[in-house]
């Protein structure tokens, strides 16, 4: 191909070369495949200066989600999910200016920031800080953000203990995309599907194809959420017990769906989703998946399914680890 070389400062003949590199991080080597092009006249070789990858970023976010660590965005929506600022949040954790900037800008946290990020996730820890810093906030502020926070510690209590005793509880681990369970976020990506109406297998397809995606492009998944190797395909675990809930709550409803000689349940969005509980790089994901698979049978996406990497080297009952997403063929 042809195109302009900075050592030789012309139009060109250029070589593209891929090749995986190790980088190392922490004393931990990490491979990463990186794309450059070389000048045949004079032999320099040099980044596409239009690609937005950066190897090290890459081997950052490999790093983090080896060990369960936040990755920028998730950094970054935490903070707006408060509307908090960079300085009121560096105040708050009793950290230096520009701290939290770097860290949402891709720059590797220590593993004590880590710590204090996790702890200050949880809304009685942050309700703490608040309380325990009344000038970092304006006083309106303040009052507004130590009243929502009491209100969420009080319904995640409660929706815990509900949630525990019905779906178990489990820790973030390969076998989850490294995120603990999220079912307000499980929920409403099941609603978002449905909109239009959704055959139950293709849903739990769907829901797979969204988790593992981002898992692929992010190193983390959006629910949190295990899935079992089950004979029509990936699904999530006790996904009976998800859409039973969500059918006794009133937010979608099942119909019977005539397919030849079958008949399937069809699910309809009953209650529009809320949009607000996810990312930038989750909505892209669910919209991507939604797309791609609009016009797959059911039966389709599940033979699609099938030749997934992640099926076919798991067997019948197996949690499948989202290590297989990086064979994802979407």
């Amino acid at each position: 191909m042809r195109g302009i070389c900075p050592n030789c400062e012309k139009e060109t003949e250029l070589e593209l070369i891929q090749k995986v590199e190790d980088i190392k991080v922490r004393s931990e080597i990490i491979k990463v495949e990186v794309k450059y092009y070389k000048c045949k006249s004079c032999g320099e070789e040099f980044e596409d200066p239009r690609s937005d990858e950066d190897p090290l970023d890459k081997a950052f976010r490999e790093y983090r989600r080896r060990h369960g660590m936040m990755q920028p965005e998730e950094i970054r929506d935490f903070r707006k999910k408060f509307a908090l600022t960079q300085n009121e949040m560096n105040r708050l954790l009793g950290w230096g200016g520009a701290t939290l900037s770097r860290y949402e800008n891709g720059a590797l946290q220590d593993e004590t920031h880590e710590k204090a990020l996790r702890l200050a996730m949880e809304p009685r820890n942050l309700l703490k800080l608040i309380e325990a810093t009344p000038d970092v906030l304006p006083e309106e502020k303040r009052h507004r953000l130590i009243n929502e926070l009491r209100a969420a510690e009080e319904e995640t209590c409660s929706l815990e203990r509900i949630y525990e005793e019905r779906f178990g509880k489990y820790e973030a681990s390969e076998l989850s995309g490294y995120r603990r369970l999220d079912l307000a976020k499980l929920f409403n990506a099941v609603l978002y599907f449905c909109k239009g109406g959704v055959l139950k297998t293709k849903l739990n397809k769907l829901l797979f194809y969204a988790d593992f995606k981002h898992f692929k492009d992010y190193a983390i998944s959006i629910t949190g959420a295990r899935y079992a190797h089950i004979p029509f395909g990936p699904a999530p675990d006790k996904f009976v017990l998800y859409f039973a809930t969500l059918i006794e709550n009133g937010e979608i409803r099942v119909e019977e769906n005539v397919i030849g000689e079958f008949i399937g349940e069809e699910f309809i969005l009953v209650k529009e989703p809320d949009f607000s509980l996810f990312s930038d790089s989750e909505l892209k994901i669910l919209a991507t998946v939604k797309e791609y698979f609009k016009d797959f049978t059911a039966k389709k996406i599940t033979d699609f399914s099938h030749d997934e990497k992640a099926y076919k080297k798991t067997a019948p009952g197996d949690i499948i680890s989202y290590e297989y997403a990086n064979e994802l063929k979407l």
